[in-house]
Formats: structure tokens, sequence, C-alpha cells
């Protein structure tokens, strides 16, 4: 009953919005974009595969409404036991259904539900098709409770823009929901970024208070940059009262001059290494229960048509005992104007 409860007032909010703004809109056409996946993995001997379909509508309204939402479908394969068989469960979930409203180029209101936005993976480097491993950071929990997802309001923009470098912002209040579709938790948050374009390099720190339960504070901090056009670093840090950690990525490119390099163009491989520091039980809060290291090994193989191959190997080590864990996927990544949508808003 919440459930529909709140998808029937976002729908309401959305079709007010949709009957204010639909006589600008008529030279904008909403689009359907996202991906559809397939993944095999081997997580401490146990096998699992997991189809995806992750769906994305954009849906402008004028030139300062936006309707974004997103939608995860995903199954589950696995054996239910050491030895027995294989059972199939199927998930689904909506990552976020929001109305942006941009009031300039400093301010966008965000009204809905939304991305929990701690540090960067969350929003940046969450969908399939764009993080280079399958498997989220063991630090992602931080922050990111209790769904990944925020039921609420947020503010976002560029505070400074400048030649050399730009600030920008982010701030939001999320409510208690419970809902099986819109669940998530009561915290408020903010984070600060700072980009320098002649360096291609953002460094910034995020901070949130979880005000239920047992009220806590969560901070980090996160780097992104592109040292040259084919290498990409990326980085966060993240302490709670449970524990703290941190993970560094980096992937390079090759360059398509030259024989090798034309043979070479389509991979890229991958390193990722990462730890966590456990200083109080938690509980339900999805991070380690120990001490804990990981690194993971990768290529990327980028065939035409947005269809990409990825294949890991990580090894885990912990008190709690030590993993192999393999990773094999497909992706495909597809983006087409909303079907039977009249050209020109005829």
């Amino acid at each position: 009953m919440r459930s529909s409860r709140y998808l029937q007032f976002w729908t309401g909010l959305m079709l007010v919005v949709f009957c204010a703004c639909t006589s600008q809109a008529q030279d904008l056409v909403p689009v359907i974009t996202g991906s559809a996946g397939f993944i095999y993995s081997k997580n401490a001997g146990q096998t699992a595969l997991q189809p995806i379909i992750n769906p994305i509508l954009l849906f402008p309204l004028g030139s300062k409404f936006l309707v974004e939402a997103d939608a995860e479908l995903q199954g589950f394969v696995a054996r239910s036991g050491p030895g027995g068989p294989y059972e199939w469960q199927s998930f689904t979930s909506i990552l976020y259904l929001q109305v942006d409203y941009t009031v300039n180029s400093h301010l966008t209101i965000v009204a809905g539900r939304f991305l929990t936005p701690f540090n960067i993976y969350n929003e940046r480097l969450g969908p399939i098709w764009i993080h280079n491993f399958q498997d989220d950071p063991i630090i992602f929990p931080i922050g990111t409770r209790t769904t990944a997802s925020s039921d609420g309001a947020m503010i976002r923009g560029v505070a400074v823009a400048r030649p050399d470098w730009l600030l920008n912002y982010t701030a939001f209040f999320s409510a208690l929901s419970t809902s099986e579709k819109f669940g998530s938790g009561r915290a408020f948050g903010a984070r600060v970024g700072l980009f320098l374009p002649k360096v291609n390099l953002e460094i910034g720190t995020s901070y949130q208070r979880f005000l239920q339960d047992q009220h806590s504070d969560s901070y980090g901090g996160y780097l992104a940059w592109k040292p040259t056009m084919r290498t990409d670093v990326k980085a966060e840090y993240a302490h709670s009262p449970q524990g703290q950690g941190y993970w560094v990525e980096a992937a390079y490119r090759f360059n398509d001059s030259g024989r090798l390099g034309r043979e070479l163009k389509n991979i890229q491989p991958i390193i990722r290494g990462q730890q966590f520091f456990r200083t109080a039980p938690g509980v339900n809060d999805e991070l380690p229960r120990a001490d804990t290291q990981r690194v993971d090994f990768g290529l990327n193989y980028y065939f035409p048509h947005e269809i990409r191959l990825n294949g890991s190997y990580g090894r885990q080590f912990s008190s709690t005992g030590n993993s192999n864990n393999w990773t094999l996927d497909l992706t495909y990544r597809f983006l087409f104007p909303l079907p039977f949508w009249p050209k020109g808003g005829q």
C-alpha cells in the first residue's frame, strides 16, 4: 500500500509539472537510455548468473524541467546450498524517480527519489555499463544506507566558475520510507568538489548525518583524475562509526596509432586496490565483519555498437577467510527516442 501511495504521489506531481510545461516542450524529444547485461560470477566458490535490464527515461518539459526515472530489473540464479539445485530469484527496484528544476547555471532543485550523493561512486559509476568492476567497493555502504537512494529534496550546481577552477556543491535531505520499492533512510548531507580543468582533476569531500535509530556521522573524500586522455584514475575514502576504508582504481585505454595500437585500441586494462578497517561492531551495515584487503585485475573489451565484454579476477584477504572472486559480463548500452513520440511535437 505504501509503495502504491508513493508511486501515485510522484506520478501526480510529474503530471502537474507536465501540464504546466507541455506548451514549451514541443521541440524536445524524450529518450530512453540504459543498458542490458549478463553477469557470471564466482565468489568464494559460489557461482551466480545475473541477467539485468536497466532502462532510464529522460523526459524534458520545457527548458527548465526534466523528469528522470531509472528502474532495475534483475534476475539471480544460484545454488540453494552446497551441491543443491539452482534456483531463480527476481528483483525489481526503482533507483530514482525525480523532477529536476534548473533555476540557473548555479542552482538545480531536485524533488523525488534520487541517488544518495555521497562521494562519487553511487551517482557517477553505479550503472553496469560504466563501472569497471561489477562488485561494488567494499566501503560502498558507508554514506549510502539504507538503499543507496533517498526520498526527499536536493539542491546542486556550480557555486563558483573561474577559467582555472570550478567549485560544485550538492546538499540533500531524505525522509524515512519503509516502502518496498521506495525505501530510504532519514538523513541529510552535503558534498563539495573542486575541479581543475587544466589538469583534469577533481577532488572533493562528503558529509552525511543519519537521523534514525542511533544517529551517526559519515564523511569521506574522493578524487577523479585524467592525467592523459587515455588514463583514468579514481579513488574514494569513507569513514563511519563502524569502520573506515578506501579504494583506488586505474584504467588505461591503448592509443590507436601504430600497428600494435590498432590491435589493442579496444582493450582497456584495469586495476583496483582497496582496504577496510573495522573499528566497531555494526548491525545490518553490510560492511565486512573484520579488516579486509582486496585487489582486482581486469580487462574491458569494447565492441562496436556500445557492446562491452568485461572480465576480472580479485583476491580478498580477511581474518574471516580469504577468497577468490571471478567475474565475466557482457553489457549493451542503448539510447533511442521515446517510441511513438511525434516528431517536432506534431
